[in-house]
């Protein structure tokens, strides 16, 4: 089995910048590719940012290209969601997901964290 566990949420002003840690915990977890998402109240979970397992690839929803980027941690076993110029639209819970290969759809993940509160004013 794959844990996660998300952390470095919080309240920001926009324009600044917040960097998300999903803590990745098994065996085999260094091998999945991760997607970051986000729900605000009465929406949709959405994709943000997804990375394959190698890390090499990458991809970004529309509404956060140039803004936000996805990496792997040296030691494989933490990914980020790097965030810059926040705007209150950004404001969500975000959750990072594990899969066996980068999608778009939450569906297409197997495992996911519990979430870590993202908050701009504006």
């Amino acid at each position: 089995q794959v844990q996660l566990v998300e952390s470095g949420g919080g309240l920001v002003q926009a324009g600044d910048s917040l960097r998300l840690s999903c803590a990745v915990s098994g065996r085999t977890s260094s091998i999945y590719a991760m997607g970051w998402f986000r729900q605000a109240p009465g929406k949709e979970r959405e994709f943000v940012a997804g990375i394959s397992g190698s890390g090499t690839n990458t991809y970004y929803a529309d509404s956060v290209k140039g803004r936000f980027r996805i990496s792997r941690g040296n030691a494989w076993n933490t990914v980020y969601l790097q965030m810059n110029s926040l705007k209150p639209e950004d404001t969500a819970v975000y959750y990072c997901a594990a899969g066996w290969v980068v999608g778009t759809a939450a569906n297409e993940y197997h495992y996911w964290g519990q979430g870590t509160q993202v908050t701009v004013d504006s």
